[in-house]
């Protein structure tokens, strides 16, 4: 019953037209912009270099490497061979155009993030994301009743979809990798993982920050490090594998062919879940970044699109393939799963994290199970606590409307137990279900986002073209909404009239502002 549940609300949140709306909107911010993620490329790596931190919030390279905690994870290693098992190699191309699209998404709505950011008013941290911008962008107006209800909706399927579908994902992908290496049972897992992550969460964002930093781009190195082994031993397979990509995602391919409909689904799916552009995290983690102009961080967040998808991703796809360490299957009329492609993978391998174990293996002999669990491991964990960052985040919005400080740090320590819960269901429960319950969340907050980004899209679009004018002028660029038009940006409104204080709480700066 509960399988059913679910599987019918997965097929009705991951219909067509969100399939269509992602890429639409990929498109149709790329041509307003005028394809920033080529022309801007500079711009991010400057942002990067030069970005500086803060008592209030993260460096530019911090928040990236938070955003990357979230992106880079199950969906690069086991996303990648679940979409090549059951849309076929083309899928792989889908989910390099999402990614290319989906860059100019993800710099709207970090850039909307950091617009509309505030300090919190028990910290003086910052705090951003999707519920701030939808509520803050249509507050003076008529219409700032129905905007407040979707920031609260928003809010809520975040809190659900962070602290409880998609955390199972990850747990499950690290409980089997590590069962499929060293027979370790699932519970085990699960167990590791709750101390571990009860460690890192209580720190909060300077401790999440901190720990994203040392291990995201070590991992990631690494793994790119091997997988480019792989591509040097098997070169002589490279016409092969970006051949049968191209062919398969168009349908040219006679083996594939069928399923085409299936790569289109399963890429832009799958390289969603992969990374998250227009899903609404990315700017959670954008609006925690000490920055003198919001489309630094756009920038700066656009640029993790590149390096989830064209790198990682790109490096699992390449090894599972060149490797033959694959299957592809096709559902027939009973909805049943029938294999149309076997590969070499040995029998009884289950899709998932599995194919790149073996694909490793067919080179690092002894190696491969090992290196991949250690690896996911990181990734997956690392991403398990970028959700509870976000979770907790909309949870501070919600908070904004209960005056007891006592009563929210308890509900902060209830949401932490949650995520905590989550992750041993996830770990203990079959892949099919944890899977089908994070694409649930996965689709539900991308729905919500993407509708909301194309509607407040005006102050994104103003940032960018500010920044610029800014940067020809020979200016660091400074932001000041209000020469722009841009209302309730308060956050700005008063560091432009310089009343921002560093170290100070949300609420101290709402007290000294209203004094002024």
């Amino acid at each position: 019953m509960f399988d059913t549940l679910i599987t019918g609300a997965n097929n009705l949140v991951w219909s067509l037209p969100l399939v269509g709306l992602l890429l639409l909107t990929g498109l149709y911010f790329s041509l307003r912009t005028l394809f920033l993620q080529v022309r801007g490329l500079p711009d991010m790596l400057t942002q990067l270099k030069r970005g500086e931190s803060s008592p209030d919030g993260t460096s530019s390279f911090q928040s990236l490497m938070i955003s990357l905690a979230g992106r880079v994870g199950m969906g690069n290693i086991g996303g990648v061979a679940t979409a090549i098992a059951l849309g076929g190699p083309g899928a792989v191309f889908w989910m390099w155009l999402i990614a290319f699209l989906g860059a100019s998404t993800s710099f709207i709505e970090c850039t909307l993030g950091q617009i509309y950011k505030e300090k919190d008013q028990d910290t003086g941290e910052y705090r951003g994301g999707p519920a701030y911008y939808i509520e803050k962008a249509f507050k003076h107006t008529s219409a700032r009743g129905f905007f407040l209800a979707y920031a609260i909706v928003f809010a809520v399927v975040t809190i659900v979809a962070m602290c409880f579908f998609l955390p199972g994902v990850q747990a499950n992908g690290m409980a089997s990798a590590a069962y499929e290496a060293w027979g370790l049972p699932h519970w085990i897992s699960a167990v590791a993982v709750l101390i571990l992550l009860s460690f890192i969460i209580v720190g909060g964002i300077k401790r999440i920050a901190q720990f994203a930093v040392m291990v995201v781009p070590v991992m990631a190195a690494l793994y790119i490090l091997l997988a480019t082994i792989v591509f040097f031993v098997n070169f002589d397979q490279i016409p092969h594998v970006f051949g049968l990509i191209f062919s398969s995602a168009f349908g040219a391919n006679a083996l594939f062919g069928a399923i085409v409909g299936k790569a289109v689904e399963m890429g832009v799916k799958r390289g969603l879940y992969s990374n998250e552009a227009g899903q609404g995290t990315g700017p959670h983690a954008a609006a925690a970044a000490e920055v003198s102009h919001p489309a630094k961080q756009g920038y700066a967040q656009s640029f993790a699109v590149y390096v989830d998808t064209l790198f990682v991703c790109t490096a699992t796809a390449f090894l599972i393939i060149s490797t033959d360490m694959y299957q592809v299957f096709k559902v027939n009329a009973a909805g049943e799963e029938e294999s149309i492609y076997p590969g070499s993978i040995p029998e009884g391998t289950d899709y998932g994290p599995e194919f790149a174990q073996n694909g490793f293996e067919s080179v690092f002999a002894g190696l491969g199970p090992t290196f991949v669990a250690v690896a996911l491991f990181f990734f997956a964990f690392t991403t398990v606590v970028a959700y509870y960052y976000m979770a907790e985040v909309n949870l501070t919005y919600l908070n904004r409307w209960i005056p007891n400080k006592m009563l929210r740090q308890v509900l902060v320590r209830i949401l932490q137990a949650l995520i905590l819960v989550a992750v041993v269901f996830g770990a203990t429960t079959q892949t099919g279900t944890a899977w089908t319950l994070g694409d649930i969340g996965v689709g539900a907050m991308a729905w919500l986002n993407v509708v909301a980004i194309l509607i407040l899209q005006g102050p994104a679009l103003k940032a960018l073209k500010d920044y610029h004018a800014q940067k020809k002028a020979g200016k660091d660029p400074q932001f000041d909404p209000r020469p722009l038009g841009i209302k309730n940006a308060e956050f700005w409104e008063l560091r432009a009239d310089g009343l921002v204080r560093q170290g100070e709480t949300g609420e101290e700066l709402a007290q000294r502002a209203e004094g002024h």
